[in-house]
């Protein structure tokens, strides 16, 4: 059973982040605070889930519920990001993930968030690219976390963490999503990229901002701010791309594109695709992850006590923790041609959301999803991760820092305690925390 409660904080070191109070981004949306309708006050006809402030608050989960019962697979006829289709359980989500031959990826059709992108932006990345040229990239970064890297890695991860950990203030509040989340997953993706280590939050900037042009917490200059610091964090690869060729090949994610065969003459645009794919990838999940897992210990107080007991759960837990929290909440694919999906003829040219969220929350396939348990026999099965072609390239070095964390946390600390609710990020593709205060209770 998860617990009812967390205690509520009044501690001047840690405070709740201000919300930007903003105009919706469509008609019909929510404007910051304003209370969310429950999902069966709602016309199915026009129910839309990409309202930003129903993720900010949390509170899309029942909508979810009534898509899987009612109509899994639902089409929205008017949103800000334009009509779209909504897969919902976890079988057709299976289907459209690996048909790649009918369902397109690709930048060239609108890539994998909904919306369209801007005309004169367009970032073409391998993770929005139909065979063959998704794999031929694809394999180009893919010996930067082949399993002999994660053997070179897993030290580094080790020591840093256990840095990390030794440094933080015990037995008093601290926010874990900056402090712990979003350090640790910096620099293992300045050291993935090589990247000058003192710079490493140039990166979560440049992640944040990539997936946020319309929220004014990270981007209060709209589309110009998006646009030039899009434009600086290409300049800055740029460079860092020529230097590597220059030299002979090392490791790198940006040695490995700047030799590779398929990638050594990418356009700028499509250096940049990548390069923000890389970002987003290494950085948005795991650190949602890392902070999910010690609001899921909490919530759910028996798991904690279960995984105190048996440390050999850790990987599993990880799993669970990946499939209950879905650090990505969906991917889009475009019909290349006309689809029947149970009974409804998605057109050739709509976007189709694979709801990876609901998908993981099925109840057809999982036994209690709503649930967070640790020892859970199938959670590897989990759709956090994609399936078919695309993949997530880089699970298992996702998976490893999150073993790596916990491992050492269990021998430091009784608890992590979680102090209040943590904030939601504003929007439906990454889903993620932007604060949690917690404190530390150090072993006897």
């Amino acid at each position: 059973m998860a617990a009812d409660t967390v205690h509520s904080i009044d501690h001047p070191a840690v405070e709740r982040p201000k919300v930007s109070d903003r105009e919706p981004l469509h008609e019909g949306y929510l404007r910051v605070g304003e209370e969310v309708p429950p999902a069966s006050s709602l016309d199915m006809k026009t129910l839309d889930v990409v309202d930003g402030e129903i993720w900010r608050q949390n509170k899309m989960w029942d909508r979810f519920d009534r898509l899987r019962k009612e109509d899994p697979v639902h089409y929205t006829p008017d949103s800000f990001v334009g009509p779209y289709w909504s897969v919902t359980k976890y079988e057709d989500i299976m289907a459209v993930d690996t048909d790649h031959k009918r369902f397109s990826s690709s930048w060239e059709h609108g890539g994998i968030t909904l919306g369209e992108p801007l005309e004169d932006f367009e970032m073409p990345m391998f993770i929005a690219m139909d065979e063959p040229r998704h794999s031929e990239q694809r394999k180009t970064v893919q010996p930067a976390v082949a399993p002999n890297m994660l053997k070179e890695y897993e030290p580094l991860i080790r020591s840093r963490t256990q840095g990390l950990l030794d440094s933080l203030p015990v037995g008093e509040p601290f926010d874990w999503v900056d402090t712990v989340s979003i350090e640790l997953t910096t620099m293992m993706l300045a050291t993935l990229f090589d990247f000058p280590f003192e710079n490493r939050r140039q990166l979560t900037r440049w992640s944040d901002v990539v997936t946020n042009m319309h929220n004014p917490d990270i981007c209060p200059g709209g589309e110009e701010q998006w646009r030039r610091e899009m434009m600086e964090c290409l300049t800055t690869f740029m460079q860092i791309f020529q230097e590597r060729q220059a030299i002979p090949q090392k490791s790198d994610l940006m040695s490995l594109l700047a030799h590779g065969e398929k990638t050594k003459n990418m356009t700028p645009m499509e250096l940049l695709g990548n390069v923000i794919l890389l970002i987003v990838g290494g950085n948005d999940t795991t650190r949602n992850t890392m902070t999910a897992s010690v609001w899921a210990l909490n919530k759910y107080p028996e798991q904690f006590e279960k995984l105190k007991s048996d440390l050999s759960l850790i990987p599993n837990m990880v799993s669970e923790t990946i499939r209950w929290q879905t650090p990505l909440a969906f991917m889009r694919r475009t019909a290349l041609e006309d689809v029947q999906l149970r009974d409804k003829l998605i057109k050739k040219g709509d976007q189709v959301a694979m709801w990876y969220i609901s998908g993981n929350r099925d109840e057809d396939f999982w036994d209690k999803p709503n649930d967070y348990i640790i020892d859970r026999a199938d959670a590897r099965r989990h759709l956090s991760f994609g399936f078919g072609i695309h993949r997530c390239v880089g699970n298992r070095l996702g998976e490893l820092q999150l073993q790596i964390l916990w491992q050492e946390l269990m021998e430091r600390f009784e608890h992590i305690e979680v102090l209040a609710e943590p904030s939601y990020t504003s929007g439906a593709f990454v889903h993620g925390y932007t604060w949690m205060p917690v404190i530390l209770h150090p072993k006897k």
